[in-house]
């Protein structure tokens, strides 16, 4: 039987060999997402400064749902990320999924900031 804790690590271990290849620069950050059960969050972090340009989560007061942890938030998170880069200057950017499989929420929080005009 597959537990919980074994899909979490799992996920660690895909998380840490997509980050060896995957780093946000100054001109091209990197957009990680995290998903827990109940909510999206998104960052859009410089790596080589190490400081966190912008965020949007479903816990945010913008952000207007009855539930954070299904894909209509999800997509509201992403054209808030979104929204948040344009006004800090930024359009390009890496995408980071976080170990996650590109599907369901992660896939709609993608879609949602590209329609946005986040380029990645």
């Amino acid at each position: 039987m597959i537990t919980k804790a074994d899909k979490n690590k799992a996920r660690l271990k895909r998380h840490l060999r997509v980050r060896k290849k995957i780093q946000g620069t100054t001109e091209r950050p990197r957009l990680n997402i995290y998903r827990s059960s109940k909510h999206m969050y998104a960052q859009i972090i410089d790596d080589v400064r190490g400081v966190t340009i912008a965020s949007a989560s479903t816990v945010d007061k913008e952000v207007d749902i009855s539930n954070g942890g299904n894909v209509e938030a999800a997509r509201q998170v992403g054209a808030l990320i979104a929204k948040r880069a344009k006004d800090a200057g930024l359009d390009r950017v890496v995408f980071d999924r976080g170990g996650y499989l590109y599907h369901g929420r992660v896939q709609a929080l993608a879609d949602a900031a590209r329609e946005a005009g986040l380029e990645f």
